[in-house]
């Protein structure tokens, strides 16, 4: 099977797919697969789980279409798939709040573990709205002209959030 490279966004739109992200391994998984494909075998090393788990939610990754089989392998008498995202960047449409909850706490499980302190900021600005577009589209621009390294350097993560708190806030 030919190694396919992902395409560059996936909106996660429907019920599977939100409901595929709701849940914090799964949202791990697709951190780790971030750099580059691996196996379950792989991915359970290196998030320190049971393949059979990691097999399991790679399944319902798969059939929600947000990871693929890239390629097949024979191992020992069986197969081995080697995984891969669909898409580098991952962005979900609405306003619904589990996702988004998912994300944040498999990020802070990948904090927690980093090698070195991570660089967390939170800062709230008053922003008319063209400022706040100017901005999003700066911090966007960022993280889309980012130049990645060769394969063997350590992949690091980004989470980029600009958001306007809801009302009654200061």
């Amino acid at each position: 099977m030919e190694q396919q490279t992902p395409e560059q966004e996936l909106t996660i739109e429907s019920p599977r797919q939100f409901k595929a992200l709701s849940h914090p391994l799964r949202q791990r998984l697709l951190l780790a697969l971030g750099g580059q494909p691996a196996t379950a075998a792989e991915l359970a090393a290196a998030l320190d789980s049971r393949k059979s788990t990691v097999a399991h939610h790679l399944k319902v990754l798969q059939e929600a279409g947000v990871v693929r089989i890239v390629e097949t392998r024979k191992v020992r008498g069986g197969s081995e798939h080697l995984y891969r995202r669909t898409a580098r960047r991952i962005t979900v449409a609405g306003r619904d709040a589990g996702p988004t909850t998912a994300l944040l706490g498999a990020v802070a499980e990948e904090c927690a573990k980093a090698p070195r302190e991570p660089l967390l900021s939170l800062r709230h600005l008053r922003l008319t709205a063209a400022q706040a577009a100017r901005l999003a589209a700066t911090l966007q621009a960022l993280v889309d002209e980012a130049v990645e390294a060769p394969d063997g350097e350590p992949v690091h993560g980004v989470l980029v959030a600009l958001y306007e708190q809801g009302a009654g806030r200061d």
